[in-house]
């Protein structure tokens, strides 16, 4: 009967213990979300990703993680994540282009393998350069108010017709292109913009760099400003939707493109309008 009895306990003992050791040994599931990156060739740039799990629906970070850049399948850069999950990798490129990067989670013994894609873009300081408010190139949603820079870009949504021909005549030879998206309450920049990306990307737009930025009216300006600075003078041509991103161009003496034609009273002085994007290759 003794015998029985501490049979039972441990029993008892092992019931209790083994669902945390089993979930223990589990590996968390997480997600990899990345930022596009604009450096020149032979300057290093700073990738930034995050590692987010998926158990608390994408909200919980996990920190103390190393992540692995890879370029053309070699790994070029590697991080630990901080407490918010992100890691900063440094990579030094030499080609010119527009090339897919990959960040993979290192030999972890707590979280699944994962991996986040984004794009580096590599070019020259003298080649033009558009910047293109993401919200031109979709079609307009029902009325209602457009936010101070454009509008939360919703990966459903269609695009104009002929922008992805257009943009791509643009792009094929002379000019080189960074798409720019607000964040929002709702997204934050990493997965803004992946889905921007991902959109860009079924669409058939030319390859380029997406660019998120607070949703202020002031985040665009600084951010031309801050490339002025590190030496980016070809950032001369804004194409947007809305009257706050055309002006950031205006105010600094550069040019600023609206498509399709706005309401009146929503053109800024000196800003140029084209009813479509066939339009809007003339004026440039």
């Amino acid at each position: 009967m003794i015998i029985t009895i501490r049979g039972a306990c441990v029993a008892l003992t092992l019931l209790l213990i083994l669902p945390s050791v089993l979930r223990a040994a589990e590996k968390n599931s997480a997600s990899i979300l990345v930022k596009d990156a604009l450096t020149a060739p032979g300057q290093p740039v700073t990738i930034e990703a995050k590692l987010v799990s998926k158990r608390l629906m994408l909200i919980a970070e996990l920190g103390g993680e190393l992540l692995e850049l890879e370029v053309e399948g070699k790994v070029v850069a590697r991080g630990l994540t901080g407490w918010d999950g992100r890691a900063f990798l440094t990579h030094t490129p030499k080609a010119q282009g527009v090339m897919p990067v990959r960040v993979v989670i290192g030999n972890s013994p707590r979280v699944e393998k994962a991996e986040g894609l984004a794009n580096l873009a590599v070019w020259e300081k003298r080649q033009p350069i558009l910047m293109i408010e993401l919200s031109s190139l979709v079609e307009a949603p029902a009325p209602r108010p457009v936010p101070p820079i454009g509008i939360t870009f919703e990966t459903e949504r269609t695009p104009m017709p002929g922008a992805a021909d257009e943009l791509g005549k643009l792009t094929q030879f002379y000019y080189k292109v960074i798409y720019v998206i607000p964040s929002s309450t709702k997204l934050d920049g990493f997965q803004a913009g992946a889905e921007a990306r991902d959109w860009l990307k079924r669409h058939k737009f030319p390859m380029g760099t997406v660019l998120t930025l607070p949703a202020d009216a002031t985040a665009l300006g600084a951010k031309i400003d801050e490339l002025h600075a590190a030496g980016w003078r070809t950032v001369k041509v804004g194409v947007g939707r809305s009257k706050a991103f055309a002006e950031a161009f205006l105010q600094r003496r550069l040019e600023a493109i609206m498509v399709p034609e706005p309401s009146k009273g929503e053109v800024p002085r000196k800003a140029k309008v084209a009813k479509d994007w066939k339009e809007v290759r003339k004026k440039l």
